[in-house]
């Protein structure tokens, strides 16, 4: 498929307002723009997850066409990149992670990867074990963080968001494609984008 790299903003059936890299976003629900999870997340009311049959190409369909594109639309999400050099890239995608959460989206619907080094959040909670932390994505009320290299234990969500934050080049090319099937309806990948169109192409055959 083409990849074009596009300003930092999310196609999403509601738009909001474009979030900006200098300007801090209020963010509804379990966490605040200001500080990146610094502890557990709080118990909160599980809700539910939306159909992944939001990609744009079925708007203006029957409901029965849309259901039989259905499996067609989770094996090709919807593909957003976000140029952002290596030392910035978890910055934009908390940005982007911001943005979805502004427009609609459900925090048990996101799942955030990193390449290089761990978000903070993903951090603590393994501190406290690995079972205990892995418990936490099957719970699926939050937005749930994890390191590239254990992608393969990760689950599919509507929308995944990966930061190519560093680490080598092989945990890229196998995590941008693994990525990009555990996305039910979007993938955004925060890095170079020269470098991530290579890598998509290299892993998928795009």
């Amino acid at each position: 498929m083409p990849l074009i790299p596009e300003e930092p903003q999310i196609h999403e059936s509601a738009q909001g307002p474009r979030a900006t890299a200098s300007t801090p976003r209020p963010v509804p629900g379990p966490r605040s723009a200001a500080s990146p999870r610094p502890g557990r997340p709080g118990p909160g009311p599980a809700r539910p997850a939306a159909p992944a049959s939001h990609p744009h190409p079925g708007a203006g369909q029957s409901p029965a066409k849309r259901t039989e594109n259905r499996s067609d639309q989770r094996t090709t999400p919807q593909l957003q990149l976000i140029p952002a050099p290596v030392d910035g890239a978890l910055d934009a995608a908390e940005e982007a992670l911001d943005l979805l959460l502004e427009t609609g989206r459900a925090p048990g619907e996101i799942l955030v990867l990193t390449t290089g080094d761990p978000h903070p959040w993903a951090a603590h909670e393994l501190s406290f074990g690995e079972a205990a932390y892995w418990a936490q994505q099957d719970t699926g009320d939050d937005v749930f963080f994890a390191d590239a290299s254990a992608v393969e234990r990760a689950t599919t969500r509507p929308v995944v968001i990966v930061a190519v934050n560093g680490g080598g080049e092989e945990t890229a090319a196998r995590a941008l494609p693994a990525a990009m099937a555990r996305a039910g309806a979007l993938l955004v990948v925060c890095g170079d984008p020269q470098r991530i169109t290579a890598l998509l192409g290299a892993g998928a055959g795009v």
